[in-house]
């Protein structure tokens, strides 16, 4: 989950998603409630799952680590072969915004 998160594309798109949560809920008075019940709600859910859940995973740490294990190997190959994923999102829009652009350009080029 780590590497995941740490991965640019990941990290920038949830930075993205945090900022427009938290301006929505300073913008709108009634969504702020909403949000802030929501919260305290899926807090204490946590709080309940997490006792519940320990000796579970305690249980199951072997496994846990071997498949982690085994999906850190896959994420680094899936970061070789897409590196997209180590880009901001902001750029893969600029950059993608600038390749369509360019292919409409040349296809009126081409038309023309």
């Amino acid at each position: 989950v780590n590497q995941v998160a740490n991965l640019t594309l990941v990290s920038s798109a949830c930075d993205m998603v945090s900022t427009a949560y938290a301006s929505t809920k300073e913008s709108h008075p009634y969504v702020r409630s909403l949000c802030d019940a929501a919260e305290k709600g899926v807090k204490r859910v946590t709080e309940a799952t997490a006792s519940c859940v320990q000796p579970v995973l305690t249980t199951l740490e072997p496994h846990v680590a071997a498949a982690s294990e085994y999906a850190s190997k896959s994420l680094d190959k899936l970061g070789e072969k897409l590196p997209l994923l180590q880009k901001p999102v902001e750029q893969i829009l600029s950059d993608t915004k600038e390749l369509v652009s360019s292919r409409a350009a040349d296809a009126k080029d081409a038309v023309s």
